[in-house]
């Protein structure tokens, strides 16, 4: 695969070698097979596929390390996890259906062809029935297209974009990660109480799927609750210095910066930002001030005392209270010396999901195990109850809103939870206008 970082760790199964395309490969439907890549031997792979490297490699590294411990777990090794406090007790840490957990990885490099390149060779060259990952709703969306034309389920990793649930949906594919309206319903309301409701807001927005569809989001929640949308700007993912985006907001009359970028990408405009002074600013009798819509830990540890008193919106923080984010929080810890991220949080519990799914069906058949995680309900994975949509295979939880912390008592303690915005008002109907024009389609078992 050139162009490629593809790497195998783990307990691996290696199939022959497939030729071009995905239709109808020939050792998939030879034999006596139901559904591609039906597991024959003691073992049953997954797939990793994350960013490895680019702007968020450091999302990637997590969520990767999240699901090595699910694998672990899985398998009986360690403490167990959040299996000890998951609602189903389906799961006996003897592997899934029996079979030992193996599993393969590959580097997306934040590109859509590249992680399409790796999981493919994840399905076709290790026979894996699942892959999982993310970390760009780019490569989520490419990646999920790709499963459903191969016939295995595809787990969503870290991927924000109302897209991935909405026009790009595909019945081989779920989302555990909340997604940009989601995100928007949740901060409007706060953002209100913080800084009134006369407010002009200027964005800067990552040029992608994701990008596009939180500006949107933003824009229509705190337009409903009166600011004024003055401008939108795309930037393009990887920048690295987006100084020439940050000094026409200096005359904009913007008192509002909205920055929808994420990883590397957001450390880097928040901290030239600051360094532009845009914080020390008066306009319009206001104190300008900057909100990053989606946050996460690694990104307040990137960007360091620029994070203080900006709020934002995740999916999930290991300072959460409950028994499940408390025993998952330990179990990283012990293995990394450093508590999860969201990124890693949503990869770890996708792993779980699907292997609950598979046991409760009783068989790998992708179809069984869709209809096994359609409106299901669950909890005691770190997000309270929990619903996977059937409509449109997108998980619907509570949202958390979340600001730089004043005072941090150490490295981790970066963000603190402000409201945990209860699931009703971030819940929206399937046909909803921002998500409108995709089907899930009929389940392809790929053979």
């Amino acid at each position: 695969m050139s162009g490629n970082r593809f790497t195998r760790r783990g307990l691996l199964k290696t199939g022959a070698t497939l030729g071009v395309g995905l239709a109808a490969p020939s050792f998939f439907v030879r034999g006596a097979h139901a559904y591609v890549n039906e597991p024959t031997g003691s073992t049953v792979t997954l797939g990793f596929n994350v960013p490895q490297t680019g702007p968020y490699a450091d999302e990637g590294a997590d969520q990767l390390r999240a699901y090595q411990l699910a694998v672990k777990h899985l398998n009986g090794e360690g403490d167990g996890g959040m299996l000890n406090t998951f609602s189903s007790k389906a799961l006996q840490g003897n592997g899934i259906l029996g079979k030992k957990v193996a599993y393969v990885t590959g580097d997306t490099q934040t590109k859509s062809d590249a992680a399409r390149a790796s999981a493919k060779a994840m399905i076709e060259k290790d026979r894996a029935v699942m892959i999982t990952g993310g970390s760009s709703s780019g490569v989520a969306v490419a990646v999920q297209g790709l499963c459903q034309e191969a016939g295995v389920i595809f787990m969503a990793g870290l991927t924000h974009s109302n897209d991935t649930t909405g026009k790009d949906r595909k019945k081989n594919g779920f989302r555990h990660f909340f997604n940009a309206y989601m995100s928007g319903a949740a901060l409007a309301p706060v953002l209100k109480d913080a800084y009134g409701s006369d407010r002009r807001a200027y964005h800067l927005t990552a040029d992608y799927t994701w990008g596009w569809t939180q500006e949107e989001s933003i824009a229509a929640s705190t337009e409903a609750i009166g600011w004024e949308t003055v401008q939108k700007v795309r930037t393009p993912l990887g920048a690295g210095d987006f100084s020439q985006y940050i000094t026409p907001v200096l005359n904009s009359g913007a008192d509002v910066l909205i920055l929808n970028h994420y990883g590397k990408d957001m450390v880097n405009s928040l901290t030239q930002a600051v360094q532009f002074g845009l914080r020390d600013k008066q306009v319009n009798g206001k104190t300008f001030e900057i909100v990053v819509p989606l946050y996460s830990e690694l990104m307040a540890q990137g960007a360091g005392e620029n994070v203080k008193g900006i709020y934002g919106s995740a999916n999930w923080d290991w300072k959460l209270p409950d028994e499940a984010t408390q025993a998952f929080t330990k179990s990283f810890g012990q293995e990394y010396g450093s508590p999860p991220s969201q990124a890693a949080q949503t990869g770890y519990v996708q792993a779980i999901l699907y292997a609950d799914a598979v046991e409760r069906a009783g068989t790998f058949n992708p179809c069984e195990v869709i209809a096994a995680l359609e409106d299901y309900e669950f909890d005691g994975l770190g997000n309270g109850p929990t619903l996977y949509r059937g409509a449109d295979h997108q998980c619907f939880k509570k949202v958390l809103v979340v600001k730089g912390a004043d005072n941090p008592t150490n490295q981790y303690d970066l963000l603190e939870v402000v409201s945990e915005v209860p699931v009703e008002d971030v819940t929206y109907a399937s046909d909803h206008p921002m998500f409108a024009g995709g089907e899930l389609g009929s389940c392809n078992p790929g053979a």
